[in-house]
């Protein structure tokens, strides 16, 4: 398998092209690192883009949601699909106001999916999603029933093409707005978890896991 994904009109960075990336390890850790991706799709003329859960297997995007959504019945009908992932890294303040911008990673995704029936199949894309949510959780739930698993519709999405989009550093300023006595610079967004919350209705005696712990 190449390095890189194929460059093609649709996935081809064009605006500061010099930002693009093509290759698989970048396009695959921004996918790995974001909690939702936003699914885009046509039904007859309109468009729809709907944000979901995701995981990553190799060169597959999977989701999953009720039988009777819109967007699972679409990504198992092999049309063409597009999915998006993002992160904001910070907010870019520059000395003028149209150079303020984000620091930022993205990836765009173009691909055609398919159901996955087979019972195992499903259970390991649930375990997978699971896992991806909190590692170790999976383990300490209680089995997933057949009529739950029947009633949850699973795809698969293939990466045809794709492309990431990376800004990082200070703001860029024209050369005379630099005298300008503006305070510039980044303000960092990171990502926290908080301190855990436990449902009203769990017995007080129950520990928070030590995978949970962990995890945060």
């Amino acid at each position: 398998m190449a390095d890189k994904y194929p460059i093609t009109d649709h996935s081809r960075v064009r605006r500061s092209a010099k930002r693009g990336a093509y290759d698989r390890a970048t396009v695959h850790g921004i996918i790995d690192a974001a909690r939702i991706c936003h699914v885009g799709f046509l039904e007859g003329t309109r468009p729809f883009v709907i944000p979901t859960l995701h995981a990553r297997m190799g060169e597959e995007i999977l989701l999953h949601g009720a039988k009777a959504s819109r967007l699972m019945q679409y990504a198992a009908s092999g049309e063409p699909i597009c999915i998006t992932c993002t992160l904001v890294d910070g907010l870019v303040l520059a000395r003028s106001a149209l150079h303020h911008s984000a620091n930022y990673r993205s990836a765009v995704v173009f691909g055609t999916g398919r159901p996955i029936e087979d019972p195992d199949e499903k259970m390991s894309v649930l375990e997978l999603f699971t896992e991806k949510i909190v590692p170790g959780r999976w383990t300490e739930l209680r089995a997933t029933t057949e009529k739950e698993l029947a009633a949850t519709a699973v795809a698969s999405v293939h990466i045809d093409s794709a492309s990431a989009k990376v800004r990082e550093g200070g703001p860029i300023d024209l050369e005379e707005d630099m005298t300008e006595t503006v305070w510039a610079g980044v303000v960092p967004i990171r990502e926290q978890l908080g301190p855990v919350e436990p449902d009203s209705l769990l017995d007080p005696a129950t520990p928070v896991p030590e995978y949970l712990e962990s995890f945060r």
